[in-house]
């Protein structure tokens, strides 16, 4: 094999491991790196050569979700009128939360710190994009800012795991609710209806 072919395995490989250790992450009580590899259809060692680390891995999967999450913000706007963008971006924010949450249970302290760095400016400055769009159309209240909805959101890591299916998405639509202009009216599904 090439090694253009080899570099091209290794980078699949990584990308399986990291869509596994999302979906154990995510559906999980206890994260298991071997169920991850089995998951992911690598064996151990290969799991181990991209992630010396279950802390490692834990990291990465949490970067890539906050990547995505800042990514998918001028998306929706390019897709979607502000308020149903910003509705449609807290719905990927529930899902974001309850990675976060998993990996957040899983690594130490230290590393949590450079995780919380990581996301907060790049998550801020997408929020800021939707909301600005938002204000410029007239449908978002013009006294809300990033931080306001990142300090409502932190309520998601509060919630019990028992509680997440029934409460996540509908705290989140209380929070649009807020942000929404008073003479806007309020519709719970982005949009759709």
């Amino acid at each position: 094999m090439s090694p253009t072919g080899r570099r091209a395995d290794a980078a699949d490989n990584r990308d399986r491991i990291i869509q596994a250790a999302r979906a154990v992450i995510a559906n999980a009580d206890e994260i298991k790196l071997n169920a991850i590899a089995k998951q992911a259809g690598v064996g151990q060692g290969t799991l181990y050569r991209h992630f010396p680390t279950r802390e490692a891995l834990l990291v990465e999967v949490y970067r890539e979700e906050v990547d995505e999450l800042v990514a998918v913000a001028p998306a929706l706007l390019g897709e979607h009128e502000p308020l149903t963008a910003l509705a449609r971006w807290f719905d990927r924010v529930v899902d974001y939360a309850q990675v976060k949450r998993g990996v957040f249970a899983a690594v130490e302290a230290s590393v949590w710190q450079g995780l919380a760095a990581h996301s907060l400016g790049p998550i801020g400055d997408a929020l800021t994009t939707l909301l600005d769009a938002g204000k410029a159309d007239g449908t978002i209240r013009s006294d809300v800012d990033a931080r306001d909805v990142i300090l409502l959101m932190g309520y998601l890591t509060r919630l019990e795991e028992s509680e997440w299916d029934s409460r996540a998405r509908h705290l989140l639509h209380i929070v649009l609710d807020g942000v929404r202009r008073r003479d806007e009216p309020a519709r719970h599904d982005g949009g759709q209806r």
